[in-house]
């Protein structure tokens, strides 16, 4: 049979992400150490404890395994905590661990992107009114020099802060992350005050490394109204694709931080990011729905017929992922994605969840979009946060009692693609036979 190949752009970078919290294990000083032990918190109400153990040194087995199945890159946080465990003093033998990590992965050819905030604030900061305070952009600002200024000789890609949509969504809407909260009136002041800080770290890295690349990682949700035609439903649908996909990002081009109800101007903010970063994971429908006003009255659910994950949090929806592409284009920015991947304990939807998504990325890098890189979430099962350990994202397995790790079919399957810098029928025959003749129709 001949082969047919979608090849990816020469230097594209193939990679995994993770966490420092969700990894590291043992990190007793930020905000989810203390949300941890409080009943409830957390599905089942499970801890973090060892996580996957890299603090002590598992990083560098984890990163052998992506180096010797075909990754060049992997995207990494550090943890504002350990970095800076008082408002007056600093670790520098904690700081210095993180240098460890990025100058092992330089020396072994793997391109570090790091992380300065993902999730996690230090408890001295939250007993001050965390992210709430007018002050805290300058104390992250402070902690971004001191830590970029150390890793600044390794790294020249970074993530000033993961998903502020997220962290406000959950913090301050959903209450779901903490601090637990349900207001509007905090959630855009704690959204105006991640822009701040943003840019306050921004200008920080350029400052100390002019050539660096600087962007935020958006989670982007594909929303769509449960009915074209019905105004109720497009009202919230339009609301929420605003302020959850757009506000932000927005912001740091134009310097107007528009969250509908609330329009701030934060003129340092704009032209503060080199390339945009593509957090995706599902689509939503949007249903107009009276009694969610804390969600604009919008009720979100997946399409009745969707490739559900294991436990029914994610739908394989590859469609949405091009929505989000199309979406960063207009930016005019470089695009990585910087985190995609499914919850599969049983690794019986990622493999064609994987190659259908990427299959997305090849469509707008083959319309000439720069698009630069693939980070798939995540290199192995960790604590995935309020869920606590009852998903499992990793392209490797984790017992967390032994710290074994499981080699899934994926790993294979991912290893191909990053050697290969394509998908071929050959792969896909092997390793999702039932999405065959939608990527190939002519085999």
């Amino acid at each position: 049979m001949p082969e047919g190949i979608y090849h990816f752009p020469r230097g594209f970078l193939w990679g995994s992400a993770t966490a420092a919290h969700q990894v590291e294990g043992n990190n007793t000083n930020n905000n989810w150490s203390r949300w941890e032990k409080t009943p409830g918190k957390i599905k089942n109400n499970e801890k973090s404890g060892a996580a996957c153990d890299w603090w002590d040194g598992n990083w560098k087995e984890d990163l052998t395994r992506a180096k010797e199945s075909g990754q060049n890159s992997h995207r990494l946080s550090i943890e504002w905590s350990r970095i800076q465990p008082t408002q007056e003093t600093w670790d520098d033998k904690a700081l210095y661990k993180y240098v460890e990590i990025v100058r092992w992965m330089v020396n072994h050819e793997m391109t570090p992107m790091v992380t300065l905030h993902h999730f996690t604030d230090p408890l001295w900061l939250v007993d001050q009114g965390g992210w709430e305070n007018p002050n805290t952009p300058i104390l992250f600002a402070r902690f971004c020099r001191k830590a970029v200024d150390a890793l600044k000789d390794y790294v020249n890609l970074w993530i000033t802060i993961n998903e502020p949509n997220v962290y406000v969504m959950e913090g301050w809407i959903e209450g779901k992350f903490p601090p637990g909260k349900s207001s509007l009136g905090l959630a855009a002041t704690v959204l105006e005050h991640l822009v701040r800080g943003h840019a306050a770290a921004y200008k920080i890295i350029h400052e100390l490394q002019p050539n660096a690349q600087v962007g935020v990682a958006v989670n982007y949700r594909s929303l769509k109204p449960a009915h074209d035609w019905n105004p109720l439903d497009k009202m919230p649908a339009a609301f929420q694709n605003q302020i959850f996909n757009n506000a932000f990002h927005s912001c740091l081009k134009t310097g107007l931080l528009n969250m509908v109800l609330k329009k701030v101007k934060i003129p340092e903010a704009a032209n503060t990011q080199d390339f945009i970063g593509l957090n995706y994971y599902s689509r939503d429908i949007v249903h107009f729905d009276i009694t969610k006003p804390g969600n604009l009255f919008g009720r979100l659910e997946y399409p009745k017929d969707a490739d559900l994950s294991t436990t029914g949090f994610i739908a394989n929806i590859p469609e949405g992922l091009w929505d989000g592409l199309k979406w960063a284009h207009h930016f005019e920015l470089p695009i990585i994605i910087t985190e995609n991947g499914v919850e599969d304990k049983d690794d019986s939807l990622r493999p064609r969840y994987l190659i259908e998504h990427l299959h997305q990325v090849w469509k707008a890098a083959n319309y000439n979009w720069r698009i630069k890189g693939y980070f798939h979430w995540s290199l192995v099962d960790n604590f995935e946060w309020e869920r606590g350990w009852s998903q499992r994202f990793g392209l490797w397995g984790l017992d967390v009692k032994t710290q074994e790790r499981i080699r899934r079919k994926s790993v294979d399957l991912y290893e191909e693609i990053c050697k290969e810098n394509g998908i071929s029928n050959q792969m896909v025959e092997k390793y999702a036979p039932e999405i065959l003749n939608k990527l190939f129709p002519s085999y």
